[in-house]
């Protein structure tokens, strides 16, 4: 049977500036539940919005998803933090599906609206600006609890509550955990590369990352 999910909470956020040091910096990572069916449309939830392109949303981050299961690890992590769903900055919290039970190029239905894996969260500094330290970037990373971004095939709304269906599993069978270690250069094999460079749900940066990896190895 397919992994299945069931989606906590749906959360959004608007674009703010907040001081971090003697700058300002723009960021939408402060997300906050909504209720309600909400929709997906341009690559967007309705009342959610991106402050740079360059590292969020767009086509192939789209929409930004987080394992309900990894907050009991962050509370011990980080006891002095306030850890409600959206707190990661992601769009959906989601239960029941780890990084390792989704492959890039799987199909997901939630709710009305088709939704294809293509990639994890590589935590930039903004998340540092949102917990207050700044090691929180290796700390993240070297959780591996990553979450992963989802690309919109079919327009729909969603709500917490609804259920979330592998509707298909991409034949690669390539997870995120496999992918961050492509990425990270932990993985010398060959023919897993090429595998991964062939999947079409793949983002071109990613593509071209694993393609040089490739040609270096």
């Amino acid at each position: 049977m397919p992994p299945s999910g069931k989606l906590l909470s749906v959360n959004v956020g608007l674009p703010r500036e907040v001081v971090d040091g003697k700058r300002l910096v723009r960021t939408s990572i402060f997300k906050s539940p909504v209720t309600g069916r909400v929709p997906i449309r341009n690559h967007n939830l309705a009342g959610d919005q991106q402050s740079d392109l360059s590292v969020h949303g767009g086509p192939d981050k789209a929409v930004y998803a987080y394992p309900d299961e990894h907050y009991a690890y962050w509370r011990e992590q980080l006891p002095d933090q306030d850890l409600q769903p959206g707190y990661f900055g992601e769009n959906l919290t989601m239960q029941g599906l780890l990084e390792d039970d989704v492959h890039v190029g799987d199909r997901l239905r939630i709710g009305s609206a088709t939704l294809v894996v293509t990639q994890p969260r590589m935590p930039c500094f903004k998340l540092g600006i949102r917990v207050g330290r700044p090691d929180i970037l290796k700390r993240f990373l070297a959780s591996r609890r990553s979450g992963f971004y989802l690309a919109v095939e079919i327009e729909g709304d969603l709500g917490a509550g609804d259920i979330v269906e592998t509707i298909e599993r991409h034949p690669t069978a390539l997870s995120i955990p496999e992918l961050l270690r492509m990425y990270l250069n932990e993985s010398e094999d060959a023919h897993r590369l090429r595998e991964a460079i062939a999947i079409p749900a793949l983002p071109h940066p990613w593509r071209t990352h694993l393609q040089q990896l490739l040609a270096d190895a």
